[in-house]
């Protein structure tokens, strides 16, 4: 088990505003926003969305997948294994997050389980590796993330070792409570302690974007628009007040 600590009560939850903001941006702007900051490898390489017209977001609970050694499987199998304890375990608005080291000819949950999920009211699930039942998922009213779809249960490639550790999922470290955000292009994890602040930059620079595109979209170069300059500012600001207004 790690050593990272962990609140019994589970994360803070997110502010009413924060959680706005996060509903109205992008996998995409929230990505941009990290890398502002420096925080390059955030959006999980590869995954597709069961449910790509609804967004996901919520706190990470973290599941971390070893290779499969079979005499190992009466120590770390059965009814309290670590895959078992993550499901039953969650909690509203997390995101059951899966480390299967990117291994695709295996799955790593299925329809049962990821049902259990939605009735503890989880808010998503996303894993590096496969899924099993994926039809049946897909008709789950849960976003899910994965890699691929394969027929054979996980222990044709993994053990569940450890819940509540920092992992590797999809080229991204995620560590317990931090916030993962998902829409139709993939799913982006959020550091718990930035994520007020990516939020709210993510809101600012969508609603440049917003400007930018109506303007282009009505014959204007790029130039001063994308990004927004400092001359264009000022154009930019009696844009938004219109729009406040208006709305």
């Amino acid at each position: 088990m790690s050593d990272v600590p962990t609140s019994a009560s589970g994360p803070t939850p997110l502010s009413t505003e924060t959680r706005a903001r996060l509903e109205r941006v992008s996998t995409a702007t929230l990505t941009n926003q990290l890398q502002r900051r420096g925080i390059r490898s955030t959006f999980f390489s590869g995954l597709r969305a069961s449910h790509p017209g609804r967004k996901m977001i919520g706190h990470a609970k973290t599941l971390r997948y070893v290779p499969m050694r079979e005499d190992m499987v009466p120590v770390l199998g059965g009814l309290q294994s670590a895959q078992r304890r993550a499901v039953e375990g969650i909690q509203p608005d997390e995101v059951l997050v899966i480390e299967a080291r990117g291994v695709a000819d295996a799955a790593t949950i299925g329809d049962i389980f990821v049902m259990r999920c939605l009735q503890r009211g989880a808010a998503g699930v996303v894993s590096d590796g496969g899924l099993r039942d994926t039809p049946a998922i897909y008709a789950i009213d849960l976003p899910v993330y994965h890699q691929s779809s394969h027929a054979a249960t996980l222990q044709r490639e993994h053990l569940p070792l450890d819940i509540d550790v920092p992992v590797a999922c999809a080229g991204v470290l995620v560590m317990p409570g931090d916030v993962i955000v998902g829409d139709g292009e993939g799913a982006v994890c959020v550091p718990r302690a930035l994520v007020d602040e990516v939020a709210r930059d993510a809101d600012v620079q969508e609603d440049e974007e917003a400007f930018a595109i109506e303007r282009v979209a009505a014959g204007e170069s790029t130039i001063g628009l994308f990004p927004l300059s400092a001359a264009r500012r000022p154009e930019y600001e009696a844009w938004r007040a219109a729009h406040e207004q208006q709305g």
